[in-house]
C-alpha cells in the first residue's frame, strides 16, 4: 500500500478514486479542517485541536459526526497503519454530498477525510531565522473559523515565495493580523505582542500553547493588542507560531533587519520550553533546535 488516508473511519489507499464531485467541500468550500502534529507516534495538544474543530463546525452549523474519542482512534489508526512517527495529520469535515445548491441540503451526512504525512525538518532555518514580507489581508471577516476556504492564504503565501521570503505577514487597515499559515508575534522590551484572538485571526493551537502555558511558565508578559507595521519592524524580536512550523524566529521583515538579524533570546527560550512541553506530553526529547540556537547566540 502506498500513502494512506481515512474516509469516514475507513483506512484507504490514496491511489483509490474517492472524490465525489458533489461533495460541498469541493464545490463550495463548505467545510472545516484541522492539522495536528505527531511526535514519537503521539499527537500533541489533541484536545485543543478537537475543541477548535467543534467550534468551527458549530459556527458553520455542520453537525459534528464524531466524538473526541472516535477522532482520537482515527488518529491512532493512521499513525499505526502508516508507521510514521514524526508527522502531521490533516483532518477535514465537509457538510457532505448533495446536489449543488447554495442552501443547506436536507438529510445530508457530513464527510470526514484524513491524511498523514512526514514532517520535513526545519532545524537549519530555525537556527538562522526566517524572513517575511507584509501583504494586504484580503481574507473574509471570519478568520476565527478554520474553514477550508484558503485561496487568499494561498495567494499570500505565493507572494512570499516569489519574493524569496518564508512567510507573508498580513495587514488589514494598517494593523498587522497574522501570517498566511502562522500566527505572528513580536517582542519589545521583553514583552510579547500579538493580535488579539478575535474574528480577524485564527486562534492557533501553538499560539494558545505559548500564551496560556509557556509564557506563564517563563514569567513573560503577553499583550494581545493590534499593532502597526512600523512597530513590528522596530521590535527587538519577531517570530511565528503554527502546528507544523512550531516556533520560527524571524530576522527580517520587508528587507528590514530585526535587531541584530539573528534569532533573539526570548525566541530561543520559547523554543526550548516548547520542546520541553512536547517531551512531557509525547515522551520525546527533541531539544536539538534549541541547542542549535544556543550555540549561535
Amino acid at each position: 500500500m502506498g500513502p494512506i488516508g481515512l474516509i469516514d473511519g475507513k483506512i484507504i489507499d490514496l491511489g483509490e478514486k474517492v472524490l465525489e464531485i458533489e461533495d460541498r467541500g469541493y464545490q463550495f468550500g463548505d467545510g472545516v479542517y484541522e492539522v495536528t502534529r505527531v511526535y514519537n507516534r503521539r499527537p500533541f495538544a489533541l484536545n485543543w485541536h478537537f475543541e477548535r474543530l467543534h467550534r468551527s463546525l458549530c459556527e458553520l452549523r455542520i453537525p459534528n459526526p464524531y466524538t473526541f474519542e472516535e477522532l482520537t482512534k482515527f488518529h491512532d489508526q493512521l499513525i499505526e497503519t502508516s508507521g510514521i512517527g514524526e508527522a502531521s495529520v490533516y483532518l477535514q469535515i465537509t457538510r457532505g454530498v448533495a446536489p449543488r445548491a447554495h442552501i443547506f441540503p436536507d438529510q445530508v451526512v457530513p464527510r470526514l477525510t484524513m491524511t498523514i504525512q512526514p514532517v520535513k525538518p526545519t532545524d537549519d532555518l530555525r537556527a538562522s531565522g526566517a524572513t517575511g514580507i507584509f501583504v494586504p489581508d484580503e481574507r473574509w471577516l471570519r478568520c476565527d473559523i478554520k474553514s477550508i476556504n484558503l485561496l487568499p492564504n494561498v495567494l499570500a503565501k505565493q507572494r512570499a515565495t516569489e519574493a524569496g521570503a518564508y512567510e507573508a505577514i498580513q495587514v488589514r487597515d494598517g494593523w498587522v493580523t497574522e501570517g498566511s499559515t502562522t500566527n505572528f508575534f513580536v517582542v519589545k522590551d521583553g514583552v510579547l505582542h500579538t493580535h488579539p484572538a478575535n474574528h480577524l485571526i485564527l486562534r492557533g493551537i501553538s499560539r494558545r500553547v505559548l500564551v496560556e502555558r509557556i509564557a506563564p511558565r517563563l514569567g513573560l508578559k503577553v499583550v494581545e493588542e493590534p499593532f502597526h507595521v512600523a512597530f513590528a519592524k522596530g521590535a527587538d524580536e519577531a517570530f511565528l507560531s503554527a502546528t507544523v512550523t512550531e516556533i520560527m524566529p524571524m530576522v527580517s521583515l520587508d528587507g528590514v533587519r530585526i535587531a541584530n538579524g539573528k534569532p533573539g533570546p526570548v525566541a530561543r527560550r520559547l523554543i526550548e520550553a516548547f520542546h520541553a512541553l512536547i517531551a512531557e506530553e509525547c515522551g520525546v526529547k527533541n531539544q536539538l533546535q534549541a541547542a542549535s540556537l544556543k550555540r549561535q547566540a
